[in-house]
């Protein structure tokens, strides 16, 4: 497959650019909302986490909501809906940084708006590149737009720096503010007739706990889903444990941080290149990434200098992101069209909802123990259910087992197929 072949789809190129100036824009903020927090809080990192902690806190309440809105309603109307209110929540802080008349609990209401809208945006935009592109494109679709994030990460923050110093944080909300048009702009010259649409979700109660009756009855989404929990709780924690190691074993400066920072995002956006050019990706590689992420990351905590850990960190971030690009894809490809919404705002939750779990983990473990035990510890937990998780399945698809749900509707019967892999079918409730 080329590695751009999801380009050549006009609806995909359109989204795809607007989301490189938009994240761009998402990713300097992210600096300049810091930055102006300290400012205003003179130096309090309580309130860094504390808007930190308002910004994401709308994740874990209203993600799996959002993905059901996705599947009941055109996911393209929803997602301007959500563009044009988090483009406002920028607007009003430039406005008042600007101004100079900001305070910090303004900060604070405007994070959690910010959240709110990222809440019901993530899961719908996930689902929506499925109607983008062909089936037989998804993963590249799905590759592609984890290397515009991961680019939009690197250009981002250094961006949003010289204009910090030139012009302040206040123009950087502005800019942001400006970048959600691209992405407006781009999904209203999309052409409706060439999507690949899913037809709407019927109003009705128990939609919610339909798609995780649908996840729990499907190994080889549960299984997936299950593993990126675990990273995302134990393995993903590298801005605690990097900046630890930076400051307290290699006694380095901010500047050398930040280098530690763009070698883990160079090397996600080389897995991301690099996941873009194969077709549908096999358990083999969603599994076995899994693996070699954690053992990097074992590697990493042992690493004796500054400069052997920068350089390892390059490889680490390869392999995570062949891991979320390859698991993300299965979980899109193996759900039906009219649980994807859902399905994926369960993996939008158990990716990022494990962050404010495992972190004060991770920190204590560091605290206690020693930052490099802190990546030790993480990346034995990630080996460790990634082969849990893969025998979990192979035993799965050994036993033939077709499981089915007696209780409510929609009964799901897995049907194992050549290859290894399930196909769904459903028929009406019968009585437990």
């Amino acid at each position: 497959m080329s590695l751009f072949s999801s380009l050549r789809v006009r609806n995909y190129r359109l989204f795809a650019a607007g989301q490189v100036v938009s994240l761009t824009g998402t990713w300097g903020q992210r600096v300049a909302q810091d930055w102006l927090v300290l400012g205003l809080s003179h130096n309090s990192g309580t309130a860094i986490g504390l808007t930190t902690g308002l910004q994401f806190a709308p994740t874990l309440l209203l993600t799996l909501y959002g993905g059901v809105l996705a599947d009941r309603y055109p996911k393209r109307r929803l997602l301007i809906i959500t563009q044009v209110s988090m483009g406002v929540t920028a607007l009003a802080l430039g406005i008042l940084d600007v101004a100079h008349v900001v305070t910090l609990w303004q900060v604070y209401l405007l994070a959690a708006l910010l959240g709110v809208g990222s809440a019901f945006d993530t899961p719908t935009r996930q689902a929506f590149v499925s109607e983008l592109v062909d089936r037989d494109q998804l993963a590249n679709a799905v590759s592609l737009n984890s290397a515009t994030f991961n680019t939009a990460r690197v250009i981002g923050p250094a961006v949003a720096g010289v204009m910090i110093s030139s012009v302040g944080t206040g123009v950087v909300f502005l800019a942001n503010a400006a970048s959600f048009l691209a992405v407006i702009l781009g999904l209203a010259l999309i052409r409706d007739g060439e999507l690949h649409h899913t037809e709407p979700l019927p109003r009705r109660r128990g939609q919610l706990g339909e798609a995780f009756r649908y996840i729990r009855a499907r190994p080889d989404l549960l299984m997936p889903i299950l593993l990126v929990a675990v990273v995302g709780t134990f393995g993903f924690n590298f801005q605690i444990t990097t900046a630890l190691l930076a400051k307290t074993t290699f006694h380095r400066g901010p500047s050398a941080y930040g280098l530690l920072s763009t070698a883990i995002a160079s090397g996600s956006l080389i897995g991301a290149l690099l996941a873009a050019r194969r077709a549908r990706p096999r358990d083999a590689l969603v599994f076995g990434s899994c693996i070699a992420f954690g053992v990097l990351e074992v590697v990493a905590g042992v690493m004796p200098s500054y400069l052997t850990f920068l350089i390892l960190l390059i490889p680490t971030g390869v392999a995570a992101l062949t891991f979320t690009t390859a698991a993300n894809a299965t979980v899109q490809l193996g759900a039906s069209p009219a649980m994807r919404g859902r399905v994926m705002a369960v993996y939008v939750l158990v990716f990022l909802g494990g962050t404010p779990f495992g972190a004060p983990i991770v920190g204590w473990v560091a605290q206690t123990f020693g930052a490099r035990w802190s990546l030790i510890i993480g990346g034995v937990l990630c080996a460790v259910a990634a082969v849990a998780t893969g025998l979990a399945l192979v035993r799965a698809r050994q036993l033939r087992i077709e499981p089915h749900l007696l209780r409510r509707r929609p009964h799901v019967h897995l049907r194992p197929m050549l290859g290894g892999d399930f196909v769904a079918t459903y028929d009406e409730a019968r009585p437990a």
